[in-house]
């Protein structure tokens, strides 16, 4: 036979003061690590937004994940922190859309070619 026990005894205050300073660690170490951990995640893309093409003043404009192209030639396009898109071409003015900025750009250009990148190889 066993013997019985008696009541179960409080835990010690070393145990207590152990229990309190092994959570507190453990959550400053989480407070700590969590945003290196978010900025190691990977970073989730969009999904591109479908091509958009069309030919506006006898012009063809391409507008899609590779950037917005205006006759093959690509347009320089910057984002804004607004959200608004500028060019080279345009770049004192913004615009909603890149595909706004494209026809902006085709007004401004009129029959002139948008010039090659800087750097780009010249052929003939």
């Amino acid at each position: 036979m066993h013997a019985a026990t008696g009541p179960i005894a409080p835990p010690s205050r070393r145990t207590v003061l152990r229990a309190v300073f092994t959570a507190a660690v453990t959550a400053v170490t989480a407070a700590a690590l969590t945003p290196v951990l978010w900025a190691r995640r990977p970073v989730q893309t969009l999904t591109p937004a479908p091509l958009t093409e069309e030919t506006y003043r006898g012009r063809h404009i391409a507008v899609g994940p590779a950037g917005v192209h205006i006759d093959g030639r690509p347009l320089h396009v910057m984002r804004r922190a607004d959200g608004s898109y500028l060019s080279g071409v345009n770049h004192f003015e913004s615009f909603a859309t890149p595909l706004e900025l494209a026809r902006a750009a085709v007004d401004e250009l009129g029959t002139a070619r948008l010039a090659l990148a800087a750097g780009a190889p010249h052929h003939g």
